[in-house]
């Protein structure tokens, strides 16, 4: 085992840890989207929570998202800026020890939602819900985190630093404020606390949270992986570098403004509401530019999406990145926000996002990685891959056509009234005519988390050690 280690070790990189991460997004891609799928059925039918309370929608629903965004997503965006601070700098990480800290602290924080979530003890913050021992055990990962990536980058050995890594720093240092902000919690005892904001003041701190987390954790870290992997995938430059600098500015400018969407129709002083709306619609701009970059780098290459479907996943990740990021803008608009808010269309268009952007991108660039991280020559099956694509994006397809559909339906039918003033439709009504779209989503989203299963078999078999090691390529010649 010592010599399979040895033989795994890059002479100047430190893969271990990004092996480390790697492996455990597809774990926790599988974990997150087994609870996202039982929770999609108990919505078509309740019965299935057993009476249990921890198995409870209210209670499984902040553990589906904490385990598919901090699990899955954080391990990936680990496991890629590691690699690709490396690579880009050419110098090893740091230090192997904080890198290790990271690894095994956010292991730990997962670990701790997995046991306090579904026990209901949560603080009710939309993506914030551990209570402040974990709050603060993430501060600390993440402290070291930031030490590593950037102190990776102060020691680099290439003049210039890498749009990549421009996209991950932001990430990394809005998440930091983002979560510390938010995070300002009075404790009363060890499993419980309370916001230090109150009121319209604790709701908009929130979604500045809120919108943020999507806007850095789920944007622009995983910018930062297609402008490494999508030119890697297609053999070509990216499209046009200045474009990229213009997009990465133009993000983080606007982005941080677009939190009070989320609050139309509040107690939010009006003005502020107009703002989140405003800046909104600026977003398409930036966003859309990336989208277009990303997607013009395969220019002259667009023949090798026959063959590759790697490169599918990641360039039809951007297709529903660029659509994402068109719905969204939309959805801030105070006259569509009336119909879509509080229905099953923010639900779609939040997964339009997650898993036709976030998962894919994410399970492109680790069937890229993996077998340069595992001295392989290729994953171990492409028609495994490719199975795998097909399953991801019809899975994705029926879940978000299904929600929209339903949130359209209920928008219209909540706003719906006689004559006499009174409304046409109960809420009841609403919800039984939703049914159909739920069973379809509950397909959609089992024959994602099917396609995850199948990913892990393509890993395991390609990660496995080889009787004869003779033959094992040379990580160098791989990368």
């Amino acid at each position: 085992m010592s010599e399979l280690n040895a033989a795994l070790e890059h002479p100047v990189y430190n893969y271990r840890v990004v092996r480390q991460f790697a492996v455990m997004t597809v774990v926790w891609g599988i974990v997150g989207m087994l609870v996202g799928v039982l929770i999609a059925a108990q919505l078509a039918w309740p019965q299935l929570g057993f009476d249990l309370p921890w198995l409870q929608y209210g209670r499984l629903r902040p553990l589906h998202t904490n385990a598919v965004i901090f699990a899955f997503g954080g391990c990936a965006l680990f496991a890629t800026s590691y690699y690709i601070v490396q690579r880009t700098c050419q110098v090893r990480l740091l230090s192997d020890k904080l890198a290790a800290v990271t690894f095994w602290g956010w292991q730990l924080v997962i670990l701790s939602a997995a046991i306090t979530l579904p026990l209901g003890i949560t603080t009710s913050k939309e993506y914030a819900e551990l209570e402040w021992p974990i709050d603060l055990l993430i501060t600390f990962v993440w402290v070291v985190y930031a030490i590593v990536f950037f102190g990776t980058i102060l020691k680099r050995k290439t003049p210039h630093i890498y749009v990549a890594n421009w996209f991950l720093g932001a990430f990394i240092i809005a998440v930091a404020l983002l979560h510390v902000i938010n995070s300002l919690e009075m404790p009363v005892t060890l499993t419980k606390s309370y916001s230090v904001y109150a009121g319209t003041v604790d709701a908009m701190v929130q979604w500045w949270y809120g919108h943020n987390a999507v806007g850095f954790f789920l944007t622009a870290g995983f910018l930062g992986m297609m402008y490494y992997f999508v030119p890697k995938q297609a053999g070509r430059p990216v499209y046009s570098y200045r474009l990229s600098i213009v997009h990465f500015w133009a993000l983080v400018a606007v982005y941080i403004w677009a939190g009070p969407h989320h609050l139309h129709y509040t107690a939010l002083p009006d003005w502020a509401q107009s703002l989140g709306m405003v800046m909104s619609l600026i977003l398409l701009a930036p966003s859309w530019g990336g989208m277009i970059n990303g997607m013009m780098t395969l220019s002259g290459a667009w023949d090798k999406l026959r063959t590759d479907p790697i490169l599918r996943f990641l360039v039809v990740s951007l297709s529903f990145y660029g659509m994402s990021t068109f719905e969204g803008p939309m959805m801030s608009i105070k006259t569509v926000n009336a119909l879509s808010h509080y229905t099953d269309w923010t639900i779609g268009h939040v997964h339009s996002g997650a898993l036709g952007w976030v998962a894919m991108i994410s399970i492109g660039s680790l069937y890229h990685l993996i077998p340069i991280l595992f001295g392989k020559q290729q994953m171990y099956s492409l028609s495994l891959i490719n199975t795998h694509f097909w399953m991801s994006t019809i899975g994705t397809v029926l879940y978000i056509a299904s929600m929209w559909v339903n949130g359209i339906m209920q928008g219209l039918m909540w706003r719906a009234y006689n004559q006499d003033g009174t409304l046409t439709y109960s809420f009841a009504e609403a919800v039984e005519a939703s049914f159909p779209g739920y069973v379809v989503r509950l397909i959609g989203g089992a024959i994602f988390f099917s396609g995850m299963l199948v990913m892990a078999y393509n890993v395991y078999m390609t990660t496995r050690p080889e009787k004869d090691t003779q033959d094992s390529p040379a990580l160098a010649a791989t990368a």
